[in-house]
């Protein structure tokens, strides 16, 4: 018999993003000067404090195993976090911390899926979801959400989408990769839904400290007892705190889904790094003059990019509310011609601006919509205006 290996993991596609950031820092190895649009991660260093603390952690002699689930310590302060900011009660108990917002997901849906098992997951979504949802063995069920709608679903879509079969809906807000934000109102009469038809909520709320003017972030898991009891709600500390390299992240949830998903890391990695555990206790604790500046610069940068691209032809885009990220309606350019050939795909399109106008953006055919583009401004803004006058020169060619 022939040596056969998963079929599960050739299943799996793999990140695009990574892919196109791999290939535009080998592009900025080789000397050319590429602007690349597709981080999602903030360019700011990690604050001072927050490094000192991990130093300290290292010469006290802090580098042993901890709980697989995280240390005491840390737990406390994410439930503290979660008091004061999203207005939740969680206890210790209730808190699994993991390397990196991606393993808490993939814990969640491994402590929640069955063979089979739907997932509603609303488009444009992150490009990991359905992947880590296949991996659990669970069926991703994807539900659109429409432009005039700021690219959100409504109660009314989760409800027609549920089945017999459905077991969690995933609901990322502020979104990656549109930045919009689902109001208190949307968010209640998702509930509702969620609670009449007795299914859980993956509450994925990475990029909560980052909404810009007047909005605020609300928690959909505050509402009730009953929303309370049915939703993980998932954060970590990468983009807020710039922390993307240390790999924590967190989750707070029932007593029982939490003591299921510490067993599943137990096996899988044992528990989160010691040293970065130490080092989010400060972040969380110590002073948050840092994660207000940040948020400040990143406003700027949204403004500005937003403004700009309003102004190119064949692109649109809605205003970002949250998060990094301006995602942009290319339709009207892909049916466009470029050196006498219709350009059509928005792969085809990140090519030639990375490949001819040194230029990296992130095509969304991954993230449930093929016709659009999504530009990260966690960049500096010398090169955010850079990148945009080259994006700019190449669709004045066209």
């Amino acid at each position: 018999m022939a040596l056969t290996l998963s079929k599960k993991a050739q299943a799996v596609k793999p990140s695009s993003t990574l892919a196109i950031t791999a290939k535009a820092k080998e592009l900025k190895a080789q000397g050319i000067d590429v602007v690349g649009f597709g981080a999602g991660e903030p360019d700011f260093n990690t604050p001072e404090n927050v490094c000192n603390a991990a130093i300290e952690a290292i010469q006290n002699g802090f580098t042993k195993y901890t709980p697989a689930s995280g240390t005491n310590e840390l737990k406390e302060a994410i439930c503290k976090k979660f008091k004061e900011f999203n207005g939740l009660d969680y206890k210790p108990n209730q808190i699994v911390i993991s390397n990196g917002g991606k393993h808490g997901l993939s814990n969640v849906f491994d402590a929640l899926l069955n063979p089979g098992d739907e997932v509603i997951i609303p488009a444009p979504y992150w490009l990991s979801y359905p992947e880590m949802v296949k991996l659990s063995d669970g069926v991703p069920v994807v539900i659109t959400g429409t432009k005039e709608n700021g690219y959100k679903v409504t109660a009314k879509q989760v409800e027609e989408a549920i089945t017999d079969k459905t077991k969690a809906l995933v609901l990322n807000t502020p979104s990656n990769p549109t930045g919009m934000i689902y109001t208190e109102e949307e968010l209640r009469a998702i509930a509702d839904v969620v609670v009449k038809k007795d299914i859980y909520v993956v509450a994925d709320e990475m990029y909560e400290y980052l909404i810009y003017g007047n909005e605020k972030h609300v928690s959909i898991a505050s509402f009730n007892e009953e929303i309370y009891k049915r939703t993980i709600t998932c954060s970590g500390l990468s983009k807020s705190y710039a922390m993307t390299g240390w790999r924590i992240g967190y989750t707070g949830s029932s007593p029982e889904i939490a003591k299921l998903m510490s067993s599943i890391q137990s096996h899988a990695t044992s528990n989160p790094n010691s040293i970065a555990q130490a080092a989010a206790v400060e972040a969380l604790n110590g002073p948050q003059d840092m994660v207000e500046s940040m948020k400040a610069e990143f406003d700027k940068r949204r403004q500005y990019m937003y403004k700009r691209v309003c102004e190119m032809p064949y692109v649109s885009t809605l205003e970002p509310k949250g998060a990094f990220y301006v995602f942009i309606d290319t339709e009207e350019a892909l049916a466009k011609e470029y050196k006498g050939e219709k350009i059509g795909t928005t792969a085809k399109l990140a090519e030639i601006l990375l490949e001819d106008y040194a230029v990296a953006v992130i095509p969304c055919a991954d993230f449930g919509f093929p016709d659009y583009i999504r530009l990260s401004y966690a960049i500096s803004m010398e090169q955010i205006e850079k990148g945009l006058d080259r994006i700019e020169n190449f669709l004045k060619t066209l």
